[in-house]
């Protein structure tokens, strides 16, 4: 059974929304909190089972800004079950759109505006913060996870098909009402798959994102993301997403030349692939080397098998999302009247914040 989250009315709409996953927060939640921008009209903080004061410092801060809704988990459910948390109360409410930001200080709220802007102009469904676009932002970086970023950023390129974006762990982003309702929220990722597996339903659903460059901001909290861990334990289930994305997108939906060229390329590459193999395991034994016809009958295939995959690979890099959702569902080219708007004055540059970087 699928779980889809609908956009439904409220009495009293709230057009930006901020979700907040909170778990070891307490040195954090309160400054996050408190600089969130006014244009903001919901905060929603989760409190993923926290053991320590996350939960009490929230409940403080509601009788100071009326924004704030705190929802407690009876238990911790990982930072991916608290935000499918935070996007279904935030949708009851209304919210036409959801920016995630967590609570451990790393994300910016002077960064909300650049981060919404393209959403609410209609050029993107989803946005995402891209840490990789500032060279002098990224020092204050550590080195393991800029590589671990690197090999996971192309690795899910290929699941998603989201070749125009990177950083994938970014957590940093915002989504329109109307994408987040197509999404199957059963299969996001409960933990740190969720923002890599977010990136590959979007795949499905045929949404556009967009990356916003933003400035790496580390100071004194701990990450509990293990590189050496994720490199293990995602490479299996980004093969998944991609058998799904590519099967829905590419055969159930419209069987599109990329699926004809990649059975081609598949089953050319495995048959050349078993033939040689079997004949270089009679000749070893044998001693008998094959002929040049049996060796061609493996090559060949092999060669247009590649070919194939290779030109599939090329399709697939072109068939990136144009058309937003949004603009499908409601085609004017207009900023809608009903959502915040961004100045210069209280929106943050891409280089501001990069000294506040600890």
């Amino acid at each position: 059974m699928q779980s889809r989250p609908r956009p439904s009315p409220a009495p009293a709409a709230a057009s930006l929304a901020v979700v907040v996953p909170a778990f070891r927060t307490e040195r954090h939640i309160r400054d996050v909190l408190t600089t969130i921008p006014p244009e903001v009209s919901l905060i929603v903080v989760v409190d993923d089972r926290s053991p320590d004061r996350t939960a009490a410092i929230v409940s403080e801060l509601q009788g100071i800004d009326e924004r704030i809704v705190l929802h407690r988990h009876d238990h911790n459910q990982g930072v991916g079950g608290a935000v499918t948390s935070g996007y279904r109360i935030a949708l009851e409410r209304g919210a036409r759109i959801i920016v995630k930001m967590d609570g451990d200080g790393q994300m910016d709220p002077a960064q909300l505006g650049r981060l919404v802007d393209p959403i609410i102009r209609g050029r993107a469904d989803y946005t995402k913060g891209n840490r990789f676009l500032h060279a002098a932002a990224l020092g204050s970086m550590p080195t393991a996870r800029r590589i671990g970023n690197l090999a996971l950023s192309f690795l899910t390129k290929i699941a998603s098909g989201y070749w125009n974006v990177f950083d994938p762990t970014n957590g940093y982003t915002a989504i329109h009402a109307e994408a987040l309702s197509l999404l199957d929220t059963s299969r996001l990722g409960k933990r740190y798959f969720f923002e890599t597996s977010m990136l590959v339903e979007l795949g499905i659903a045929g949404a556009v994102v967009q990356d916003v460059p933003m400035p790496a901001r580390y100071g004194d909290e701990q990450s509990s993301l293990s590189i050496t861990k994720t490199l293990w334990e995602f490479p299996p289930k980004l093969v998944r997403g991609w058998l799904r994305r590519t099967w829905s997108q590419h055969f159930l939906r419209d069987f599109t030349p990329l699926a004809l060229l990649l059975s081609a390329g598949l089953v050319m590459v495995t048959s050349g692939s078993v033939w040689g193999l079997a004949w270089w395991w009679r000749s070893w034994r044998t001693g008998i080397p094959a002929s040049t016809g049996t060796v061609m009958l493996a090559v060949l295939p092999l060669i247009l098998g590649v070919q194939c995959l290779l030109q599939a690979l090329v399709l697939d890099l072109q068939a990136v999302p144009r058309a937003t959702i949004q603009r499908r569902n409601r085609p004017r080219d207009r900023v809608p009247g009903d959502l915040p708007s961004f100045t210069r004055s209280n929106v943050a540059t891409p280089s501001e914040g990069i000294g506040r970087a600890a």
